[in-house]
């Protein structure tokens, strides 16, 4: 199992709750040795193993790092910039989730001039 099916598949679920223009906009491609969702071609939120990862804008990757279950993305063993991982813990809920999801998109969206 290269990635958690079940986190994928919720991921999908998630999805499609934004509306039809901007959902219409993602794409799933395997990267990292995972699955990644992109926005428009940039990296949201993917998943590796059983990790969540998750594309942060730079402003925010003090204050999100200091939260529970959150750790660099250190694939290269060295951490990726505006990468992070967040373990089976940092989303149980499906409003945990969301709210990574949220984040990932935000970041895509900064990238794209759209936010």
């Amino acid at each position: 199992m290269a990635y958690n099916e079940e986190l994928a598949s919720r991921i999908q679920l998630a999805l499609k709750l934004f509306p039809k223009s901007t959902l219409e906009d993602f794409q799933e491609k395997k990267m990292f040795g995972g699955l990644a969702f992109l926005y428009k071609g940039k990296m949201t939120v993917g998943i590796i193993k059983n990790d969540l990862m998750v594309r942060v804008p730079a402003d925010k990757m003090n204050d999100v790092l200091s939260k529970n279950h959150v750790r660099p993305m250190d694939f290269t063993k060295k951490p990726l910039k505006e990468f992070i991982y967040v373990s089976e813990e940092g989303f149980k809920t499906e409003e945990q989730l969301q709210q990574w999801i949220e984040l990932g998109l935000e970041h895509a969206m900064r990238k794209l001039n759209i936010y």
